[in-house]
């Protein structure tokens, strides 16, 4: 037997599709275009590119894109004041403060400035209790889009057993969430777990978060489960080579064997992302400008 690769990449751009048509009808109907606002202090490479490609998506999309590129030295008080102009501004509908932040920064108290109605990172304490509570509010990417590729590909998850190994707060509490609200019987696990390997074995649903290269194995996962593999390792370049090649927390070649569809790494979760930010930003434009936006539209 050997599992469906679930395509992230395809249904990432289908998902883009529909946020430029429903992006298209916002403009219609609100008299101007919906606007996501991204922060970068400082100049790591990666986040650099990271925000490059954030801002080209959300303009092929059809929407502003509002880049704020401030120098490593950034004060806490010169941070915070831009946060505030941000939330104050009527053309920005969403407000991504790209993390990390340099260490002499509060990145907790710049993440809790965010306007709620313009976290469309789903980070804020005021989104998460609203996640908790099953009340509409904006959600963190990675696992929403996760939950996406999951009811796609399953329909209804409606009393599966989902096991999420990794409790973080960017996305194993708020995958967890998302998989009670559909009626799952939901276990986290995480690097203190006993029994990992029998505890995850159980599960209908894997979700690893856990940042450990391939630590999922073929025998830890119950013949016919759906795998989400949230994780991006780089390992080691091998003799010959100048870069390691990129894996999940989960060992690929092991899991399809057993496993009735599970992601790949790179093109499965990590599409996902940027896809769901534009489509939380949208879903904030909607509310923020009072344009009616049907529940699952997007």
């Amino acid at each position: 037997m050997s599992a469906e690769v679930i395509d992230g990449k395809a249904f990432a751009a289908t998902l883009r599709v529909r946020v430029a048509e429903f992006a298209a009808t916002f403009e219609q109907s609100a008299g101007r275009k919906a606007g996501l606002a991204v922060v970068l202090v400082g100049d790591d490479p990666a986040s650099r590119v990271y925000v490059a490609s954030k801002g080209k998506a959300t303009l092929e999309c059809g929407m502003n894109s509002f880049e704020h590129k401030l120098p490593d030295d950034t004060d806490q008080a010169t941070l915070m004041a831009l946060v505030d102009r941000l939330n104050a501004d009527p053309l920005v509908d969403g407000i991504l403060v790209q993390l990390p932040l340099p260490k002499h920064l509060d990145e907790q108290a710049v993440v809790e400035r965010i306007s709620p109605d313009k976290d469309v990172d789903g980070l804020t304490p005021i989104s998460t209790g609203r996640l908790v509570l099953g009340l509409p509010g904006l959600v963190p990417c990675t696992p929403l889009g996760s939950l996406m590729l999951l009811k796609d590909r399953l329909g209804s998850l409606s009393g599966l057993d989902a096991v999420v190994i990794g409790r973080s707060i960017l996305v194993g509490k708020p995958m967890a969430q998302l998989l009670l609200a559909e009626s799952c019987t939901v276990t986290i696990a995480h690097s203190r777990t006993k029994n990992l390997p029998e505890v995850v074995k159980r599960a209908d649903i894997v979700v690893a978060a856990v940042g450990r290269p391939e630590m999922v194995k073929g025998n830890w996962i119950k013949p016919g489960a759906t795998v989400i593999d949230v994780g991006i390792n780089r390992l080691p370049p091998e003799e010959g080579s100048s870069k390691g090649r990129l894996v999940g927390d989960v060992d690929f070649a092991e899991a399809m064997a057993v496993a009735s569809a599970v992601t790949p790494v790179p093109g499965g979760v990590g599409p996902m992302t940027i896809a769901v930010l534009l489509r939380n930003a949208l879903v904030a434009a909607h509310r923020n400008a009072a344009v009616a936006l049907a529940d699952g539209a997007i």
